[in-house]
């Protein structure tokens, strides 16, 4: 098994967070991992986007040419980042932002509402978990269960009250990557 998943989106959206969560997930499962994160010095606003390579075996280089699971968060990252998914592979389109369909017919594409679905389960800013969701409830790179421990503990004490809507958020982005 080899997941190559490339997270985009503006900085502030949790990007490098949610990147962080499913390379802690692995590793939870003996999983190889690595996680590579990039963005611009302004982060809060600027670009921001995270590579997660999670295998089997050993990995040779955390840099992904062609990803087989793409989140994208905002138009400028669909721009960017809807060709580095390999074909056959894995594209989840926020659709609460992003005005405009992927043009790729050799790949799965997911439309999420991100924004509103994370709304519905108590904030708006767990519309990351959403996406994440839909990609783990896909492509079964690591469990639910994985994530969510490896959500409580980098979120620690200070945000365990968020617990409850950070589940819900997840479940409900495993559950649209089901239909």
């Amino acid at each position: 098994m080899l997941e190559q998943n490339l997270f985009a989106g503006f900085g502030g959206q949790g990007m490098l967070l949610i990147g962080n969560f499913l390379a802690q997930a692995g590793m939870k499962e003996g999983k190889h991992v690595s996680w590579l994160p990039s963005y611009g010095p302004e982060m809060r606003g600027g670009t921001a986007n995270c590579s997660v390579v999670i295998s089997d075996k050993p990995i040779a280089s955390p840099v992904i040419t062609k990803a087989t699971c793409v989140i994208a968060m905002n138009r400028p990252s669909l721009e960017k980042f809807e060709s580095a998914v390999r074909p056959g592979g894995l594209l989840i389109v926020n659709s609460s932002l992003i005005d405009i369909k992927s043009t790729r017919k050799d790949i799965d594409v997911l439309y999420i509402p991100a924004n509103e679905t994370a709304e519905k389960t108590g904030s708006v800013k767990a519309a990351n978990l959403v996406v994440l969701g839909a990609c783990i409830g896909r492509t079964k790179c690591v469990s639910p269960e994985s994530i969510t421990e490896a959500i409580k503990e980098k979120l620690g004490e200070k945000k365990a009250k968020l617990a409850d809507i950070n589940k819900a958020a997840l479940n409900a982005g495993i559950e649209m990557a089901a239909r």
